[in-house]
């Protein structure tokens, strides 16, 4: 599968994508014996030769997967330019350079995955393949059932009519729900922008799991290894439909005093 350079070279862990983009404008960088400087050049690296001041970069022959707890306030970078708090700090102890599937608000938490599995994450985030992610939405009060209705039968937006797959009141409180809303679309806020379209505005968001894969058992913080059968589960959504999954309770956000990221915590094992 073609890729652009950048891209691949990040994900071979030569560099990140930004410095990438330079070394290939600054002549640094070699596809099948040619010299390329131009950003868009794609290639495949199962089958191009590829190489960066005479090195040849080859695709990471072990794939790895993980779910990450995500905190909130961080960013789903492994760098920031801004000096914010990142991903990276809580991915030490992973040998191999990887990298997350899509990303997360700086004020949401809950399941990330990251790998170096570049194909299926490819399809993992496209569009057109549709993978679905379960969010518990914190609002205030308890929405109305046509509100719950209209997340279902869809809202129009700024950049296009969305709806989710499926939703329904998951607990509440005297002054709070949780509303689990499954999507299958990965734009910018968009579960914020749905609950806000139909007048109940987030409180708070969670995402509780990405293609099945959640984060129960986990802290702010932690990560843990993806089993063989959850890496086929993932692989067997990649390419397909998604579809509404059957009503499920998913599992609440972790409970923690105090505020701000936890420190970097542990890797759990199965």
């Amino acid at each position: 599968m073609q890729e652009r350079l950048q891209k691949i070279l990040a994900h071979a862990g030569v560099t990140s994508r930004r410095k990438a983009e330079q070394l290939i404008a600054e002549g640094r960088v070699e596809l099948n014996g040619q010299t390329v400087k131009e950003l868009g050049t794609k290639a495949d690296p199962r089958k191009d030769l590829i190489r960066v001041d005479g090195k040849l970069i080859a695709d990471p022959e072990e794939k790895v997967w993980f779910v990450l707890y995500k905190p909130a306030g961080c960013v789903t970078t492994l760098s920031d330019p801004e000096g914010r708090a990142n991903i990276a700090q809580y991915l030490k102890g992973i040998p191999e350079r990887v990298y997350p599937v899509g990303r997360l608000d700086y004020d949401v938490e809950g399941a990330l995955l990251v790998t170096n599995d570049g194909e299926l994450a490819h399809q993992l985030m496209h569009p057109r393949f549709g993978v679905r992610r379960t969010y518990l939405a914190k609002v205030a009060g308890v929405p109305r059932p046509e509100q719950i209705s209209r997340l279902q039968s869809g809202v129009r937006l700024e950049d296009g009519r969305a709806r989710a797959l499926d939703a329904a009141v998951q607990s509440r409180t005297p002054r709070n729900t949780w509303v689990r809303v499954v999507v299958s679309e990965g734009r910018p806020h968009l579960v914020k922008r749905l609950m806000e379209a139909v007048g109940a505005p987030v409180l708070k968001l969670h995402r509780a799991d990405y293609g099945g894969i959640g984060v129960g058992g986990l802290r702010p913080g932690d990560y843990r290894e993806l089993t063989r059968a959850e890496v086929h589960a993932l692989r067997e959504q990649a390419g397909k439909k998604a579809q509404a999954p059957p009503p499920r309770l998913a599992a609440l956000p972790a409970r923690r005093h105090g505020h701000g990221p936890p420190q970097p915590a542990r890797r759990q094992r199965r």
